[in-house]
């Protein structure tokens, strides 16, 4: 060797022998357990078998870090089902034959040792939640460490998004298994709490239970958009469906910011104001584009003048006077497409922890995808997965959850094309798991389409029925868990794609002399 090449050698090795004295060792850590929590819990529910009935709703056997104490609960748990007594003389017989746990102490004699220890049975349920909340850590350990190892060996063709929603799915479904719910509520809570929801309609201007959506008929029928709510939103294509939508959106999102303007002493995020935060996830048009709807709508400019630039000087003042109030509304925009039902809730859960949220909006569920398990059995299972989804999430996050569908081609084999709940596509779960069904229906449409040849009777007849049906829609209401169903009437203006009131008199029956 030369001396060169063994200098080079003898510094590498100086080098080497610093990073390793220089690296400061890295403390042994051991896995989030706790056995004397599990010993003191088993030996509660051994002494006094109503322990179990406080912990039942939430802890599983597999939460238990030993073994055995899992088997000791399974074997308990079971027993206490089947109506027997739970104690260290019923279980001895299941674990007789068990291997000692070590010289000089087998499982029965351990059993005793746990009755004989348990020195309170009244924190059982705190025992209880300790063991579960060190289970759910151990369960984000193992998911942490298998993204960790998998983002290591994942093939160089493999897309790190596949990876990213495997573990978004691998941590909802944890959070959704630790929702153990409340148990029963009194009836005397659960009717204070709807004499608090009567008295705030009383209070509120209109009368009003639930969150304005801006449109005065739509809000006599259902009181406002009721909190933790399934309202679907179905129409054939160029009904309007998203224009509808849209509008209520911006009603109430505009209706907080006039709020917050009007009661600037009150804290933004308090239940005295109207209106309220809205998230709209667009599976459909962009951001740009509802943005687009929403300027066109209050600026009175044609949406399609603001596409192509064809707009006047003045026009285009009054587009940023608009602009500069519409960037104040609370309303949020998420674009992405062809996203999973666990990745619209997990998005939601975020924007209210941050931003507050009073309105969802989805446009529209067949564009959801349901987990792989379903997708790969088929579209009904999918879609059934998806309302049931949707539907905890509104009552998860306590606000109305509006959908938009689509509906079926037979709609247009009728005569009278008004839809109806068996038009509802795909799967007969989202009317089960709706809360309200509303459809939009434009008669102007489908008049306008059988226009006959100018100068003849007929289009005398078609002028006369244009006439009546122009710039008028129907929103059906066609099933309502809380109110009637029945049609409100609307007005559409199709070049600003907006929906409004009618004045009373413009529905009015017509008198003849």
């Amino acid at each position: 060797m030369s001396s060169s090449t063994a200098l080079a050698a003898s510094l590498r090795d100086a080098v080497a022998a610093q990073r390793t004295d220089s690296v400061p060792a890295t403390p042994f850590r051991h896995i989030p357990h706790n056995i004397e929590a599990e010993q003191a819990l088993l030996g509660a529910i051994l002494v006094n078998n109503e322990c179990h009935d406080r912990v039942s709703a939430f802890l599983k056997t597999e939460h238990f870090f030993d073994p055995l104490h899992s088997q000791i609960f399974e074997t308990a748990a079971k027993l206490i089902a089947a109506g027997k007594q739970a104690t260290p003389v019923t279980l001895k017989t299941f674990f007789d034959n068990s291997e000692p746990i070590d010289a000089g102490l087998t499982v029965p004699m351990y059993l005793g040792r746990l009755a004989a220890s348990a020195t309170s049975i009244i924190n059982a349920r705190d025992y209880g939640q300790t063991i579960y909340d060190l289970a759910i850590r151990r369960q984000l350990i193992t998911i942490g460490e298998d993204i960790y190892n998998t983002a290591y060996d994942s093939p160089v063709d493999a897309p790190p998004d596949s990876q990213i929603t495997e573990a978004e799915g691998r941590l909802f479904a944890l959070a959704e298994n630790g929702k153990f719910g409340q148990g029963f509520v009194g009836f005397n809570d659960a009717l204070r709490t709807a004499i608090e929801m009567a008295g705030a309609a009383y209070e509120r201007d209109g009368g009003l239970s639930g969150i304005s959506s801006g449109l005065r008929d739509l809000d006599g029928r259902m009181g406002g958009l009721q909190r933790s709510d399934l309202i679907v939103l179905a129409g054939r294509p160029s009904m309007g469906k998203t224009a509808l939508v849209t509008n209520i959106a911006y009603n109430v999102a505009n209706a907080r910011y006039e709020s917050w303007q009007q009661r600037p002493e009150l804290d933004k995020d308090s239940s005295e104001h109207d209106g309220g935060v809205v998230a709209f996830f667009s599976l459909e048009m962009s951001a740009e584009q509802l943005a687009t709807r929403i300027l066109s709508e209050q600026a009175e400019v044609m949406s399609e003048k603001i596409r192509r630039g064809m707009i006047s000087e003045q026009e285009f003042k009054k587009l940023v006077d608009v602009s500069q109030r519409l960037s104040q509304i609370p309303l949020y925009i998420d674009q992405t497409g062809g996203i999973t039902i666990a990745q619209l809730a997990a998005r939601a859960r975020k924007l209210k922890r941050q931003k507050g949220l009073d309105v969802l909006i989805v446009d529209y569920l067949q564009l959801l995808s349901g987990s792989s398990k379903s997708s790969q059995a088929n579209r009904v299972q999918e879609i059934t997965e998806i309302t049931t989804g949707l539907k905890a999430l509104a009552k998860e996050l306590s606000v109305p959850l509006i959908a938009l569908s689509q509906l079926s081609r037979q709609v247009e084999q009728r005569e009278d094309k008004r839809p109806q709940l068996s038009d509802l596509r795909e799967s007969g779960s989202i009317e089960q798991d709706a809360d309200v069904v509303m459809f939009v229906y434009r008669e102007e449409y489908y008049i306008e389409r059988t226009k006959p040849s100018e100068g003849t009777a007929e289009f005398q007849e078609w002028m006369v029925k244009m006439q009546a049906v122009a710039g008028k829609a129907e929103c059906i209401i066609g099933k309502q868990r809380h109110g009637p169903v029945g049609t409100c009437q609307l007005g559409f203006e199709g070049m600003y794609t907006r929906f409004f009131d009618l004045a009373k008199d413009q529905y009015m029956p017509e008198r003849y002399e």
